[in-house]
């Protein structure tokens, strides 16, 4: 439904309602740091660590800076609570797609992807990430993802080359099978359901039209600066607009895949991304469970 209010809303009164709220937020943050309502480094950890997140765990992360509330030190404080809560030997993921909107539109004016220099849209959180010395970023010009870790080349090394951005060779799959965890951090399956879509790159001859007909020839640009050409499809934008993620909620957390906690202020869905992958595929299979039908047939 959000995808095809969005679809409908002309640009400049999406742009207007997004300036407008990002001011009530920053008004209200504003009002938290005058008056002693700081989230610190130390609470973080505190409260990621309750999430179920240990020393060596891999972790996938969607976030909203500001729905965690005012965080003394900004994004930098957030993404160094993440790492300390995995610790060295464990791997952290962010999705850092230089892309906030409909992939065909994007996709259409993109000439190339500066894979080391084109921004993140995925909030201030993903972009500081993205800029860490040694953080790795995947080559997939719609939904490249940053890595920090031990096996960063292993998350992100294949997915160059990839028709479609969530296949067995992706940084997506690659955290289910790793059998790591997923936080959505202040935001939810409806505005990040990247994980989501694992399903129906997994599932040959997927019953909807998710992806276009037509691909498309994308440059890619190297952090060596090596020029490579590669193809892509990109959701359908009328499949998309059919999306309803969050109904899956219900189902996830009676299959025991997902637990609501929070981390700050902000409500934090904690997944299990293998057995979330699993439940999918079973549920697709026997009941035709899919985030555009999420009570099935």
């Amino acid at each position: 439904m959000r995808d095809l209010i969005r679809k409908m809303t002309p640009q400049f009164l999406l742009e207007r309602y997004r300036k407008s709220k990002k001011n009530q937020r920053n008004k209200e943050l504003e009002a938290n740091r005058v008056a002693g309502d700081v989230i610190t480094l130390e609470s973080l950890v505190k409260d990621i660590k309750a999430c179920g997140v240990v020393e060596g765990d891999t972790v996938l992360v969607h976030s909203s800076l500001s729905k965690i509330g005012f965080v003394e030190g900004g994004p930098k404080t957030v993404v160094d609570a993440l790492i300390k809560a995995v610790g060295e030997k464990g791997n952290l993921l962010m999705p850092t797609s230089p892309n906030s909107g409909l992939q065909l539109e994007y996709i259409k004016a993109l000439q190339v992807f500066d894979v080391a220099n084109d921004k993140s849209k995925l909030g201030a959180i993903s972009e500081y990430f993205r800029n860490l010395p040694n953080s790795l970023r995947s080559a997939h010009p719609t939904e490249p993802v940053s890595c920090l870790g031990p096996d960063a080349n292993f998350f992100t090394s294949t997915h160059f080359g990839e028709m479609t951005p969530y296949t067995a060779q992706s940084p997506f799959y690659k955290v289910s099978e790793k059998g790591g965890k997923i936080l959505y951090l202040g935001v939810t399956l409806d505005n990040a359901g990247t994980n989501l879509h694992t399903l129906e790159d997994a599932i040959k001859d997927f019953k909807f039209p998710v992806y276009t007909k037509e691909s498309f020839e994308i440059e890619v640009k190297f952090p060596n600066g090596d020029l490579r050409s590669m193809r892509t499809y990109v959701h359908n934008p009328e499949q998309s607009a059919k999306r309803k993620c969050d109904g899956l909620i219900p189902l996830f957390i009676d299959k025991g895949v997902l637990l609501e906690k929070s981390i700050g202020k902000a409500r934090t869905l904690v997944v299990d991304a293998k057995s979330m992958l699993n439940v999918m595929i079973e549920e697709y299979k026997t009941n035709g469970v899919t985030m555009y039908t999420p009570k099935g047939k």
